[in-house]
């Protein structure tokens, strides 16, 4: 492994001066009441509430939305006056508090998997005056008790639509952020109808993952082994050329299950970067080298039983060979026999999930 680039950084380490900002309302109120009102996310919660010491790498396991984010979600979701919500994940119950304001108390459940979130949320809503149905429990259950709803809303990512929702709102529309590893900015808008639901992606939201299956990330030292042992090789794809547009990504993503990916950049001006890929089950991982310039070939290197760069190059031809569409052309089919992603129309498949 002879490229300085991918050493500079530690996956999951803040840059230089840190990104990180606590918000502790007795410490500071004021401080604490500008954050708070202020439009942006806010993490609430990370490794699951447990202290695995100052040095473990900090997962986000909770938070709060944006509130134009929450906002563009209930403007996909389209709630009129009488329809009933299921949602699926509570945090702080900022989310349901603006839905029992637009609908009524009673017209909303929300469920959190986590007993001490949901107690956190079913407290935050009784302060502002609102009393829905708090829930704890695995959501993508759904809460059969209060079916049928006429809107399921998610607020983390999915790589699946969990069919519990679709018979649980079965005339209605399920809005999730959705996606795998390497892509997961789109929000799937669903409309069901005789047990099926159907739509397209839109959006591009960065949620955190559900705890059934999470996304990926980590600190590298936690993926990478056998740095002696990988396979080298070169491709004439530009590793950024996949990275950094979102089309060509999400396309790629269908193709590359249960794996993330990390852009290391080189501090020292030179442009050069590193494109990581891991496997979920740490078992494989993959390099591409970007050098700034006329270049027809880049280096690659790869370790495991899966070759991830050759998973990854492949699904991009594919992307070529569809015509280098648009997000906006895909959709999503899900029904009791599975979920199929299709390109312009559902007759089209060319991706499933499971």
């Amino acid at each position: 492994m002879r490229t300085p680039a991918r050493h500079l950084h530690g996956i999951g380490r803040a840059p230089p001066g840190g990104w990180r900002a606590r918000f502790d309302r007795s410490e500071n109120p004021a401080r604490w009441a500008w954050a708070v009102y202020a439009d942006l996310p806010l993490i609430t919660q990370v490794n699951e509430g447990a202290d695995l010491g100052e040095d473990a790498y900090q997962r986000p396991t909770s938070s709060s939305s944006m509130p134009t984010v929450m906002l563009d979600m209930l403007g996909l979701l389209d709630v009129h006056e009488g329809h009933t919500v299921f949602e699926a994940g509570a945090g702080t119950g900022y989310n349901a508090a603006w839905l029992c304001h637009r609908l009524g108390t009673g017209r909303v459940t929300t469920m959190d998997v986590d007993p001490r979130i949901a107690k956190q949320a079913e407290d935050n809503l009784a302060r502002a005056g609102f009393t829905p149905r708090v829930l704890c429990g695995n959501a993508e259950e759904g809460c059969p008790q209060s079916a049928p709803y006429d809107r399921v809303l998610a607020t983390y990512t999915v790589p699946q639509i969990p069919y519990a929702w679709v018979e649980q709102a079965p005339s209605g529309r399920i809005v999730a952020p959705w996606g795998g590893g390497l892509f997961h900015y789109s929000y799937a808008v669903l409309d069901v109808s005789g047990g099926r639901a159907e739509g397209r992606f839109t959006g591009n939201p960065a949620f955190m993952h559900t705890r059934s299956r999470p996304g990926g990330g980590g600190r590298l030292r936690d993926f990478l082994h056998h740095e002696d042992d990988g396979e080298t090789g070169r491709t004439t794809v530009c590793p950024l050329d996949v990275t950094d547009d979102p089309d060509a990504l999400f396309y790629v993503d269908l193709a590359v299950p249960d794996a993330w990916h990390f852009v290391g950049k080189a501090e020292d001006g030179s442009g050069e970067a590193t494109l990581w890929l891991f496997a979920h089950d740490k078992q494989s991982w993959a390099t591409a080298e970007y050098v700034p310039g006329d270049q027809a070939e880049y280096e690659v290197e790869q370790y495991g039983s899966r070759r991830l760069w050759d998973e990854v190059e492949a699904g991009y031809r594919q992307w070529e060979r569809y015509g280098r569409p648009g997000r906006d052309r895909a959709g999503l089919t899900v029904d009791r026999a599975g979920q199929w992603v299709w390109l312009d129309g559902p007759d089209n498949v060319i991706a499933s999930r499971s």
